[in-house]
């Protein structure tokens, strides 16, 4: 059977504002040839609490904004569309119809990251969340891929969950006794313990001092679910709010062509620039770089960095999706550039090498790179043992990936009284 168009021209942008229950129209999103312009609507411009989507992309003009670059849309519109995964299960869903970027937008869950979503009405939102879904619900969502079943609308509202997520890994959305959460979970195709391994490192990510998401994780029913605590989500007052977040690529105003240009120093010259509290907030990213080559996430790419933005002030998003990466070889390098002495390599002495960068003497990054290696040393055992990592697991990953000898090339640890 050929697919089918259904190609919507244009949706409207719906925004939270801050401490606000109740979601406001901010703007259309319109296609024109293969491209995505945005323009705010005259009503919002003309609250006194409007906020814009970004300062550098969107400011509050009246204007019709161009997307530029290489990029199809605003970059931090394109933050709130479902990834590679959401878009999977869309596909999946509707398999005889041609979807395109309008069509993943109205098509996925309300309940996604951030404070906006996509409408077809100015005047009407209309929520497309379909109440909550249990650890059985994700048990039964997984075995769907992993069987190749058909699709059963049954499973409809429980695809909807996972729709609106970004990423490439299989998750959905999940509420446990009023607490929101993202679900990761496993499939019979992982290759390795991938969940355990994440929970270990963000376990690890807490220990030396990062402001990483709260996770838990837990076995149903012999598969793996890691919970990882939502942080663009919060309650106050007994309100329900939302936080808006643009990620490390919007705030580059890169697309996700572009990615491969995106550094470390780019983001913490904007850092330095426009972020509250900038000294604490570039010492928290550079323990972020030192503590991704630490633990062997290599996938550290702009999109899994990120900022709130309240309208005035810039601040980090609390860190996410640590995981390390297994591969094959001795070397390493970041995705995200380094721009350091020995370019992209994942060597603390690389990252010492652009310390300056982060407002770090080298005495001080010493201090955070060493306290970070003994801390792995003093821990890792007992959250192995913890997780129920098996000792041959630990053995692949400890010296290879985590605290690989390729990281500590060359470097000078303090020697022990």
């Amino acid at each position: 059977m050929t697919s089918k168009n259904l190609s919507s021209e244009e949706a409207f942008i719906w925004i939270w504002l801050r401490e606000q229950a109740i979601p406001v129209v901010a703007g259309k999103l319109i296609k024109q040839d293969k491209r995505y312009f945005f323009i705010y609507g005259k009503s919002y411009l003309e609250r006194k609490d409007a906020i814009s989507l970004s300062p550098f992309e969107l400011p509050l003009t009246a204007e019709l904004f161009e997307p530029t670059g290489m990029k199809i849309m605003p970059a931090c519109i394109r933050d709130a569309l479902p990834d590679s995964w959401g878009r999977r299960l869309l596909e999946y869903q509707y398999p005889h119809l041609n979807l395109q970027e309008l069509d993943y937008a109205l098509l996925s869950g309300s309940n996604r990251i951030g404070s906006l979503d996509f409408q077809q009405s100015a005047t009407a939102f209309i929520s497309r969340d379909l109440g909550n879904i249990s650890l059985n619900d994700i048990n039964n969502f997984a075995g769907v891929f992993e069987t190749d079943q058909n699709f059963s609308k049954k499973l409809a509202p429980i695809f909807l969950h996972g729709t609106s997520v970004g990423g490439a890994r299989p998750k959905c959305l999940i509420n446990i006794h009023g607490v929101d959460y993202i679900a990761k979970f496993s499939l019979s195709t992982d290759y390795y313990p991938l969940l355990r391994t994440e929970y270990l490192a963000m376990r690890l990510a807490k220990l030396v001092g990062i402001d990483v998401a709260e996770v838990e994780f837990k076995t149903f029913k012999g598969r793996d679910i890691l919970l990882i605590k939502r942080f663009d989500r919060y309650y106050k007052d007994n309100n329900y709010y939302k936080r808006l977040i643009l990620s490390g690529l919007s705030l580059l105003e890169l697309d996700e062509m572009e990615a491969r240009y995106a550094s470390y120093i780019d983001l913490a010259d904007i850092i330095r620039a426009h972020f509250y509290n900038p000294k604490a907030q570039l010492q928290e990213l550079y323990q972020r770089l030192a503590f991704n080559i630490l633990i062997g996430n290599t996938d550290d790419h702009a999109r899994n960095h990120a900022a709130f933005w309240d309208g005035k002030h810039f601040s980090l998003t609390k860190a996410y999706d640590i995981c390390p990466q297994m591969r094959v070889g001795y070397e390493a390098n970041q995705a995200m550039m380094i721009e350091g002495s020995a370019g992209q390599r994942s060597t603390f002495n690389n990252i010492l090498s652009v310390c300056d960068r982060f407002l770090l003497t080298r005495d001080e990054a010493r201090q955070i790179i060493n306290n970070q290696i003994q801390t792995l040393g003093d821990n890792w055992h007992d959250l192995c043992t913890e997780i129920g990592l098996k000792p041959y697991e630990q053995d692949r990953l400890l010296g290879t990936v985590i605290k690989s000898k390729f990281a500590l090339l060359d470097w000078q640890s303090p020697t022990k009284k």
